[in-house]
C-alpha cells in the first residue's frame, strides 16, 4: 500500500465525515441565529434557552435524513472492504 492510496482513503473518509456533519450543523447554526436573533429583540437574554430548539432541529435532522446517513456510511465501508484484497496485493 503506497502513501496515495493511504490519502485517497483519509481524502474520502474525510468527505463522507464531512457531508454526514454538514446537515446537522448548518441546522444548529440557522437555529442559534434565529434564536439569538430573538433573544436580542425580546431582550430575553438565557443561555439555556438554545439548547431545546437546537435538540429538536437535529432530532429532525437525523430522523429525515437518517436513512441516507446510514446508506452512507455503509456504501463507504462496503468499498473499502471490497478494496481490502487490492491493498494488499499491491
Amino acid at each position: 500500500m503506497t502513501d496515495t492510496v493511504v490519502i485517497d482513503i483519509a481524502t474520502k473518509a474525510l468527505m463522507v465525515s464531512v457531508k454526514l456533519a454538514a446537515p446537522i450543523l448548518i441546522v444548529s447554526l440557522a437555529i442559534g441565529v434565529l434564536v439569538s436573533l430573538l433573544q436580542t429583540v425580546t431582550q430575553v437574554q438565557e443561555v439555556t434557552l438554545t439548547f431545546v430548539p437546537k435538540l429538536a432541529g437535529v432530532a429532525l435532522v437525523i430522523l429525515v435524513g437518517g436513512n441516507w446517513m446510514l446508506h452512507e456510511i455503509v456504501h463507504f465501508t462496503q468499498d473499502l472492504y471490497m478494496s481490502v484484497p487490492q491493498l494488499l496485493g499491491n
